[in-house]
């Protein structure tokens, strides 16, 4: 008969097993109450890591730079401000209408540039406009932008008017531009939500762990961001006898978005990232100044100075917690026990149903 036992390992490969064994036992060995059984024998397998395929993460990053972090603020500033210029102009508020339809022109101007500027080639933002897939955020978001910018530089441009002559083609012009603008502040206005949210759920629909789990909440953050920023920048801008609703806005703001950032602190392991490292100082930060922030217009009244003073740490806390919601995500994408921990969690899940 052939014998068909394995010949001994000789040589260089013979010292190559008995170091790579050694190494192994000396692992086990340093771990203490890991690797025995319940007899106190050794286990052949050492304790598992969640270091992935040569050192790579399982998940590959967001190739996102921080543009897309001021894209998300600047867009939900856009979107508040232009729902507040509309409610401005419904209620006969000039000045806070001026204040809010320059800063959506201004805040889509800039999301904008920054969208495309992480695109790296302008043709690339033209090229999303080929199709329009309501499946694809980005899409729909591309989309959103598109029709929501060009209505609010008509609502802006506006308010020019009164610097226009009042004769000739110029005149027939400053009295055609007030009702236009209307229109154009009232329809921008009614895309505004959309613009606000878009980006929550344009996050959630990535694989990024703490994108991805918070999808419940992060459009509700973001809702809450926008409305505080662009209240924030009314306080600032606009006279104090006119901001009265922007400090009731403010506490509303501040109630969404704090009962959408308590959701995320209770998502487990995925939401660590919100409460640990400098994502979670940036999300802190964000919660302590909206809090100031509201507390601060809530009584300044007619106090100019109060006034900037929380409409400065409403902007502020806008700006961290998108930071903060962005830099979560990355940090999560990068350790590999943000995916792997949450998928055995529900294969485990799945497997107790299945049984019961």
């Amino acid at each position: 008969m052939t014998d068909t036992t394995p010949p001994e390992p000789t040589g260089a490969r013979f010292r190559e097993f008995q170091a790579r064994l050694g190494r192994a036992k000396g692992q086990r060995d340093r771990q203490p109450g890991r690797g025995r059984g319940h007899g106190g024998e050794q286990l052949a397998v050492p304790p598992a890591d969640f270091s992935s395929y040569y050192g790579r993460p399982i998940l590959k990053p967001p190739v996102w730079k921080h543009d897309i972090a001021g894209y998300l603020f600047t867009g939900g500033l856009a979107a508040g401000s232009a729902l507040i210029g509309a409610g401005a102009q419904l209620t006969g508020r000039p000045r806070l209408r001026t204040v809010g339809r320059w800063t959506a022109l201004g805040g889509v101007a800039a999301s904008t540039y920054l969208l495309v500027h992480d695109l790296g080639r302008p043709d690339r933002f033209h090229h999303m406009l080929r199709v329009a897939k309501l499946t694809s955020p980005m899409s729909v978001g591309t989309w959103i932008l598109t029709v929501f910018g060009p209505l609010a530089g008509v609502a802006a441009v506006a308010e020019l008017a009164p610097l226009l002559p009042q004769h000739g083609a110029l005149g027939l012009a400053r009295r055609l531009a007030p009702p236009i603008g209307n229109v154009a502040g009232l329809a921008a206005a009614a895309t505004a939500p959309a613009l606000a949210t878009y980006t929550g759920v344009l996050l959630a629909d990535t694989a990024v762990p703490s994108w991805h789990d918070a999808y419940p909440s992060l459009p509700f953050v973001f809702a809450g961001s926008a409305l505080a920023a662009a209240s924030g920048v009314g306080l600032i801008a606009a006279p104090p006898t006119e901001t009265a609703p922007l400090r009731r806005l403010a506490l509303a703001a501040a109630t969404i978005e704090l009962a959408g950032g308590r959701h995320l602190e209770r998502l487990g392991l995925t939401g660590e990232p919100y409460g640990h490292g400098r994502s979670g100082r940036l999300v802190r930060a964000g919660r302590a100044l909206l809090a100031v922030g509201t507390a601060a217009a809530l009584v300044s009244r007619r106090s100019r100075i109060l006034s900037a003073i929380s409409g400065a740490a409403l902007v502020a806390s806008s700006v961290a917690t998108r930071f903060g919601v962005f830099e979560a995500g990355r940090a999560s994408a990068s350790d590999p026990r943000y995916t792997v921990l949450p998928q055995r969690e529900r294969l485990d899940q799945h497997g107790s149903a299945a049984v019961g």
